[in-house]
């Protein structure tokens, strides 16, 4: 979809991801220690919740989101935090990772419902962006929806098709199925770079 598009469903708060709440899944792996405070990488990051979470918890954050207007309230909301000095947000594209000002490398990136709205073209052109900017061992945390339609056009990823996109540079550590609010299969998935010293 267009940033047109994003900037209007989020201008008529039609954005029900967006809660302001930080998922326990990603306070899991941050709070029990699963990844040290470094730097991390925030996809489709919204109104920047979980960048303000994760800056708070020591980790230089860059977060880039397609919607100018999640990206103007996001900054408004870094500022009221005094976060200006490790958080920092972008409108851009996710595919693009490389204009970004602060292209990385990372050693941690989160994407809590982006990958599943891209096609499949744009799907493999994330993927590469992405692992062109974690660092070896770096892991990447992934919620996605399975197929469904939505908005006229079909979205959503299939857990094999994940697994396959992702295959060639990242390890899958785990993933956890269950359900979004209208019912429809989802899960939460945990990768690594593959380069580098892999969990067991």
């Amino acid at each position: 979809m267009s940033s047109l598009l994003w900037n209007l469903i989020y201008l008529f708060r039609q954005t029900p991801w967006d809660s302001g709440v930080t998922p326990p899944e990603l306070r899991a792996v941050v709070e029990d220690d699963h990844v040290q405070p470094g730097r991390a990488l925030d996809l489709g990051c919204g109104t920047g919740t979980n960048v303000i979470y994760l800056a708070q918890h020591g980790f230089d954050v860059v977060g880039v989101d397609i919607s100018s207007r999640a990206i103007v309230a996001a900054r408004r909301r870094i500022e009221r935090a005094d976060l200006g000095r490790h958080a920092h947000v972008y409108a851009g594209d996710v595919t693009r990772l490389d204009v970004l000002p602060a292209p990385g490398p990372f050693d941690l990136a989160l994407d809590i419902g982006c990958l599943h709205v891209l096609d499949a073209l744009r799907r493999e052109r994330y993927a590469d962006a992405l692992a062109n900017r974690i660092k070896p061992g770096g892991l990447y945390l992934l919620y996605a929806f399975g197929p469904r339609v939505q908005f006229g056009r079909k979205m959503g990823i299939a857990p094999e098709e994940t697994e396959q996109l992702f295959a060639p540079v990242f390890k899958l550590l785990r993933v956890a199925h269950g359900y979004d609010r209208g019912g429809v299969g989802s899960a939460w998935y945990t990768f690594q770079m593959s380069n580098g010293a892999v969990e067991s």
